[in-house]
């Protein structure tokens, strides 16, 4: 069985693999981008990168609607277990494997405040290394760090950065994490939802290409990707 996976815009992604449907950072109420609305999706697992509401999004929601574990760091999954929403609680470099696959927490340099003002705890990336053998590395919200080329050493299929600036990495340094992680494939996220982070992604995709030999895919908001 093949896995595939869907852009939602900004950082939120829609993964079926192994027959689960996984939601990554559900921000759609409120994303003037979003393809759908958050009734309209569906998952058994959400996987949330930090705690800033255009990540949390709509996890609550749709989690207790369907009954879904959100996976994520130990202090989110504390203020999610609160609001009676099922939780599997992780840290920095750990792994657990789940039905579709295995989840190891990587670092991420951001912040984790969560809507309400709590701790979020320290934000993070997902490495997810899925049971069909496709290796899929979402750096969520982060600057550079040299501690890519570790996370590259896994081995990776499919490499999400971000490019928007301002709050994250911008074009140059995504283009310095692709070089660190040598992935087979990369892809923009993080841009264009709000004017302080547009960005000209087919621009930057022929720069990745060109300065680093990686494809580098540019999806619109609903486009899906077979993972093979």
């Amino acid at each position: 069985m093949s896995s595939r996976l869907r852009w939602l815009g900004h950082s939120c992604f829609y993964l079926e693999s192994s027959g689960s449907r996984i939601l990554i950072d559900p921000f759609l109420t409120g994303n003037p981008v979003a393809p759908c609305k958050a009734s309209e999706l569906s998952a058994d697992f959400i996987l949330v990168s930090h705690g800033h509401g255009d990540h949390v999004g709509d996890a609550i929601d749709i989690a207790q609607r369907c009954n879904a574990t959100v996976i994520c760091n130990y202090e989110i999954s504390a203020w999610m277990e609160a609001k009676g929403v099922k939780a599997h609680g992780m840290q920095h470099g750990g792994a657990f494997q789940f039905p579709f696959g295995k989840v190891k927490l990587t670092l991420a340099f951001h912040g984790s405040m969560l809507p309400d003002g709590s701790n979020g705890g320290n934000p993070c990336g997902f490495l997810l290394c899925l049971n069909e053998g496709f290796t899929f590395y979402d750096a969520a919200d982060t600057g550079l760090f040299g501690d890519m080329a570790l996370i590259g050493e896994e081995g990776i299929d499919l490499a999400a950065l971000p490019i928007g600036d301002n709050y994250t990495m911008g074009p140059d340094d995504a283009i310095r994490a692709v070089k660190l992680l040598k992935p087979k494939k990369v892809m923009p996220i993080h841009y264009n939802t709000f004017a302080l982070i547009n960005q000209d992604a087919k621009g930057w995709a022929a720069r990745v290409k060109k300065e680093t030999g990686v494809e580098a895919l540019v999806l619109n908001p609903g486009d899906w990707l077979d993972l093979k």
